[in-house]
């Protein structure tokens, strides 16, 4: 089992060696997807045209110290974007009414730091431009640079969503978030109702290229027997990894190259060393092995069905114009800070920058 791993040091030279000689901007070799009704490519053009520029030179300050929080800011973006729409309600606080999205099972292995890193943005770009900008925004394109600053391509996603003002219950997330035990045919099921196609589908399990998972979530596959779909080797490597069934360590989802965002793992998948049931088996069924394996051979492929795909993903079910809210504290509502004095705000501003 070919297994490659980077030293800390050397990952952010890796990524920007990466950036400089194998980037593909999207929106240059296609015809980027029509936004939605209120969404726009130059949507922040005139009223804060600094904005992509604030999180991206942020971001790679960030990754720089830690490349892991590249696939935790993807993440948070995939399962805010799933349940109710791409409008920030998995980075609410829970209040009165319930828990919030955020303490649903399937939101608790999410990176804390990754909440951190989105309010230090908003903070960031809030005092550049005003409060015009909202957290789902930022959070689209936080995920969007997660991607190009870990190896991938970069692309532009049109902008204009505004805040919701409630988040979903426990059992609409469970809903609407296959867990990693799901199979194909369950995956299909669930996003073929939200519109995607079986390639969409294939094409977004690929940000599985950067990662890392606990034990729990794939447990199953090597107790009481090993999986018969898994590699004998990453089995055994998995089993150390995970000696018991409630073990909470954590490990890559892609062995290959796990701090780099490239069609490895598809190869992964075609080596039966996809880490979740949900992976691996995209290579199983037939619906969608040929999918796999043409990303597998052809990263560019990967690239621009990822892009396509993630842009639909980002506009699904998105709030614009009057609806919802631009939230000045991106975990609570703007009507939860009536009382507020500005400078009560800073302070809590200050507080989670410094966290």
């Amino acid at each position: 089992m070919a297994m490659t791993f980077f030293k800390a040091s050397t990952i952010p030279t890796l990524i920007f060696l990466l950036l400089s000689c194998n980037l593909i901007t999207i929106s240059e070799t296609q015809t980027p997807p029509t936004p939605v009704a209120g969404l726009s490519y130059t949507f922040y053009r005139s009223t804060c045209p600094q904005l992509e520029s604030i999180i991206r030179q942020n971001l790679q300050t960030v990754f720089i110290s830690d490349i892991g929080q590249a696939a935790g800011l993807l993440r948070l973006h995939f399962h805010d974007c799933f349940v109710q729409g791409c409008d920030g309600s998995v980075l609410l606080d829970g209040s009165a009414s319930g828990p919030s999205e955020k303490d649903a099972p399937p939101n608790l292995s999410l990176r804390a730091q990754a909440f951190v890193i989105i309010e230090n943005l908003r903070r960031l770009v809030h005092n550049a431009c005003g409060q015009i900008v909202s957290c789902s925004d930022i959070t689209a394109l936080a995920a969007r640079d997660a991607v190009l600053l870990s190896g991938g391509p970069n692309y532009s996603i049109p902008l204009g969503r505004r805040d919701g003002l409630t988040f979903a219950t426990r059992n609409v997330t469970l809903a609407n978030l296959p867990p990693p035990t799901a199979n194909t045919t369950t995956i299909l099921n669930s996003l073929s109702q939200k519109g995607f196609t079986p390639t969409d589908v294939v094409a977004l399990s690929g940000g599985h290229t950067i990662g890392i998972a606990h034990c729990p979530s794939f447990t199953g596959r090597l107790y009481p027997t090993r999986d018969p779909t898994m590699d004998q080797t990453f089995f055994n490597n998995l089993r150390i990894t995970c000696p018991t069934t409630n073990s909470t360590n954590t490990t890559v989802l892609d062995i290959r190259s796990p701090n780099v965002f490239d069609n490895r793992y598809y190869v992964d998948l075609m080596n039966r060393q996809g880490l979740f049931t949900s992976d691996q088996d995209l290579y199983t069924d037939n619906r969608t092995r040929s999918i796999v394996t043409n990303f597998a051979i052809n990263q560019t492929l990967f690239y621009q069905n990822f892009v396509t795909s993630m842009i639909k993903m980002s506009q699904l079910s998105v709030l614009t114009g009057t609806q919802g809210e631009i939230r000045a504290n991106c975990s609570r509502r703007n009507s939860n800070d009536l009382f507020m004095l500005p400078y009560m705000e800073n302070d809590q501003d200050g507080k989670l920058a410094s966290y």
